[in-house]
């Protein structure tokens, strides 16, 4: 009985999880008459239309484009520049440690409603209106203390010993982070920057905020933008929204186990 009991809690957990993206998948395989119609919950037949059309009729490819370069660019500036500072807080003799740490957290609190306005003018005033660029280091400048936080934590649970060996062999400081503690703490890293790249991928306020044109469009402003005057294309923003989920569903389902890794680091002591 108590096996039954948890497998059915199971059972509701991931069912609730998963019904919003079957939802849509559900709505994006939908003929157009039926779409906003309720019998039939499941189309009486399949249809593609919707994914050709986002394809066909808007710039969909070079919108996908720019969200992959901007969270591959955030994710390679958080990781590089998180990962040393991580390590200086976690494995050297660093003073004031604990209030560096609520420095970087205190960066991370502050709601983005609350910074897109002066954050428009800077960017409006270097020229970096509508630019990819202004995207990439406003989303690296939120997403760096998640990622110096996930990383101090894991660095905390090595051995300290290991960087000490790597010292007394004559090893640099650098040297002891690039060729013993970052190839052990792969977990970490692939935690962090996958929370990153899905941050940048999804982020809309800053988006919607600092572009105007599609040369830097990015997939949640993109889809936003689909509605026409008159109707709502439920099918296309189904399918455009199925299309660009289905990635992060697939780097979640295959660094999984890494990902739990570098989450739970340090939560259990040895």
């Amino acid at each position: 009985m108590r096996s039954a009991l948890r497998a059915a809690g199971m059972a509701l957990i991931i069912g609730y999880c998963i019904a919003p993206f079957l939802w849509q998948v559900i709505t994006s395989l939908k003929p157009a008459a039926e779409l906003v119609s309720l019998p039939p919950l499941i189309p009486t037949r399949l249809t593609a239309e919707h994914y050709a059309a986002i394809f066909a009729g808007h710039p969909f490819l070079r919108i996908i484009g720019n969200s992959a370069l901007v969270a591959a660019c955030t994710t390679l500036l958080a990781l590089g520049l998180g990962a040393p500072a991580a390590f200086a807080l976690s494995m050297l003799q660093v003073r004031g440690r604990a209030v560096i740490l609520a420095g970087v957290l205190a960066i991370s609190m502050f709601p983005p409603v609350a910074t897109v306005s002066p954050l428009f003018l800077a960017l409006n005033a270097l020229g970096l209106h509508d630019t990819l660029f202004a995207l990439v280091i406003t989303y690296t400048t939120f997403s760096l203390p998640l990622a110096v936080w996930l990383l101090a934590n894991f660095f905390a649970a090595l051995p300290r010993e290991l960087y000490a060996a790597a010292r007394v062999d004559g090893c640099t400081a650098c040297g002891a982070l690039a060729r013993v503690v970052l190839p052990l703490a792969a977990p970490g890293l692939l935690a962090a920057g996958l929370l990153t790249f899905i941050f940048a991928w999804n982020e809309l306020l800053f988006a919607l905020t600092f572009t105007a044109t599609e040369a830097a469009r990015t997939i949640p402003v993109g889809i936003a933008l689909f509605p026409g005057l008159h109707e709502v294309p439920y099918g296309e923003i189904a399918a455009a929204a199925v299309t660009v989920t289905l990635p992060v569903v697939v780097l979640a389902t295959v660094f999984q186990r890494r990902i739990v890794e570098g989450l739970t680091a340090g939560a259990v002591k040895g």
